[in-house]
């Protein structure tokens, strides 16, 4: 299997130029030139690294770096940037990144560092994400957004999915609200979480054929996925 890596970079051509490097050394690499569509597409596929331009529309390299830590502590993330500060790249590793490179810089010295986190954190492309979670009585197909048990089935929409998904992955702990209204729609604002609350009560009137499930507010913070034995 390949090594999967998201790259966001608003530069269309130097984004182009990246992508295609990388694909000749046998990554497969997904391009996105926000920090809004480059979220959308962490939370939606399985990525082994990331790789995020600082300077960027709708969300900066770092926070998207920030949102990226609240999914997943491990995955390398290298900035690049065209800033060589010290006060810069010293933000850059506060919002969670790896390592730092700034522009103009050759693409053999990209290809070293790609290669280089990617030992670090020996990275092994056949442990991807969960396709299908078993939540209690029921079976959670993400590929094909299938809902079972044995009483009821239901095939969600994509955005039922996508948050049922992101609540199973964090099942008995606490999500952000705004994690998921990224993650989801790209943005935080009052409608979209308004919408969220419809999408959560849809999902708990799929989830009431076992008592054991409960999708509960966390007042001020988000939701919890809970499910005992």
């Amino acid at each position: 299997m390949k090594v999967k890596i998201l790259l966001v970079e608003d530069d269309t051509n130097l984004g182009f130029i990246i992508s295609d490097s990388l694909k000749s050394n046998g990554y497969e690499v997904t391009l996105k030139s926000d920090g809004a569509e480059g979220f959308k597409a962490f939370n939606e596929n399985d990525f082994h690294m990331c790789i995020f331009d600082v300077m960027m529309p709708k969300k900066d390299g770092f926070t998207l770096a920030k949102d990226v830590r609240k999914m997943d502590n491990n995955i390398p993330i290298l900035f690049l940037t065209a800033k060589s500060n010290d006060q810069d790249k010293v933000e850059g590793f506060k919002s969670g990144g790896d390592d730092y490179l700034t522009k103009p810089f050759n693409v053999e010295e990209l290809q070293l560092r790609v290669a280089a986190l990617l030992r670090r954190v020996d990275i092994q492309p056949e442990a991807k994400e969960k396709d299908v979670y078993d939540i209690a009585g029921y079976q959670f197909d993400t590929i094909n957004y299938e809902l079972k048990h044995p009483e009821f089935e239901k095939i969600l929409t994509k955005k039922e999915a996508q948050i049922l998904k992101i609540l199973c992955k964090f099942a008995n702990q606490v999500v952000a609200r705004e994690v998921v209204l990224n993650a989801v729609w790209g943005q935080d604002d009052y409608f979209v979480g308004r919408s969220l609350d419809v999408f959560i009560t849809k999902l708990r009137k799929y989830l009431k054929q076992d008592e054991r499930i409960q999708i509960t507010n966390v007042h001020g913070i988000g939701f919890k996925l809970e499910v005992s034995e």
